[in-house]
């Protein structure tokens, strides 16, 4: 009998796979660690959960997600064309990878970006390079003007926070033309302008969105991207050529819902964003230090305290945020932001931790 080394394990495609936040589940635990929304999702969503018609869990969801892509490009001024619906924009994000990066030449992202960007490059074996970030964790131009097979990065950044402007961005999709430019606004909503008004200029441009931050709807698992109607077609081929019936009936109904509800909406993100404003003051006043954030999170260092056993001594109070032991940014702690009474009860936890 043959080994499993020399069998079929030979064969086995072998990845490092993405390591998603931590997700505990404890009574009165603050969890800052996954970058959720700490309000809930709209009232008609609520209300919609308690008329669900159960008879159409035996059905089949609507392929083409007919109901919600037309709520999202009438909400963005769109035509439905122009919407690609997935399974959250990691989904989404996944099949534009596997759909436009298919040169042999590298793609470009940044070396402190989200972690799933190589996990893919790795599992569809795209090839890729890294641009480092500058001193002050900032997108460097330049470095995406040099021959590639696609770019992509968030707006935000992420876990930095740090956003460019539409006119930056158009600079990198105009040199571009002959490759796909992918933006991730996972964040865009908590600040900062959305380049989604290129798409009608530049049919290179996809750019990628997600109900998970702002819409408080992380659990439905509801992404999308929008972009010149060629773009979202072939999305669809690729999707089509992989499972027809990627999103759930109770999303479709639930995320339509969200969308009615405007005004909640931005509410909702005004909440956050005021929290976050208050919050980057306290910070200060305790030692941190940390580039402008234009998410609802914080990345910051502490002037004396390293980031991992700040991260230690907050678990050990129930109080979780994100440490990265990545090269450049393991002194760092991605802060989400909760409550004004969760980020308060953070502040009094670290304010105790550095007396000692």
């Amino acid at each position: 009998m043959r080994s499993a080394k020399n069998g079929w394990e030979e064969n086995v495609r072998k990845v490092t796979p993405y390591t998603p936040g931590e997700q505990p589940d404890r009574p009165h635990m603050i969890k800052l660690n996954t970058n959720e929304n700490p309000y809930p999702p709209a009232p008609a969503v609520k209300e919609a959960m308690k008329s669900f018609p159960m008879d159409i869990l035996r059905l089949y969801p609507d392929p083409a997600v007919g109901r919600l892509t037309c709520a999202l490009a009438d909400y963005y001024g769109l035509k439905p064309e122009n919407v690609f619906v997935g399974v959250g924009s990691d989904d989404v994000l996944a099949t534009a990878f596997l759909t436009f990066f298919n040169s042999k030449k590298p793609i470009l992202f940044p070396d402190i970006t989200y972690s799933f960007y190589d996990v893919w490059a790795n599992l569809y074996q795209i090839p890729y390079k890294l641009q480092p970030l500058d001193e002050d964790f900032a997108i460097v131009k330049e470095d995406y003007l040099q021959e590639n097979g696609g770019i992509i990065f968030p707006n935000p950044n992420a876990p930095t926070g740090v956003i460019q402007k539409i006119e930056f961005i158009e600079d990198i999709v105009k040199a571009n033309r002959n490759v796909v430019v992918i933006i991730d606004e996972a964040y865009i909503d908590f600040g900062g302008e959305s380049c989604l008004p290129l798409i009608e200029k530049y049919e290179n441009l996809l750019v990628v969105q997600t109900f998970s931050k702002s819409r408080s709807l992380a659990g439905l698992r509801i992404g999308f991207a929008m972009g010149h109607e060629k773009l979202i077609s072939y999305l669809n081929d690729v999707k089509y050529s992989i499972n027809s019936y990627t999103m759930n009936q109770p999303s479709i109904v639930l995320g339509v819902e969200s969308i009615k509800e405007d005004a909640y909406f931005k509410e909702t993100i005004e909440k956050v964003i005021a929290t976050r404003e208050r919050s980057k003051k306290k910070l200060k006043e305790l030692g941190f230090s940390f580039q402008d954030s234009y998410s609802n999170f914080i990345f910051a260092t502490h002037e004396s305290c390293p980031a991992k056993e700040l991260f230690e001594a907050l678990k050990k109070q129930d109080i979780y945020v994100r440490y990265f032991n990545k090269e450049r940014i393991s002194d760092y702690l991605r802060i989400s932001i909760g409550t004004d009474e969760e980020m308060d009860r953070l502040f009094e936890a670290l304010s105790c931790i550095l007396k000692h």
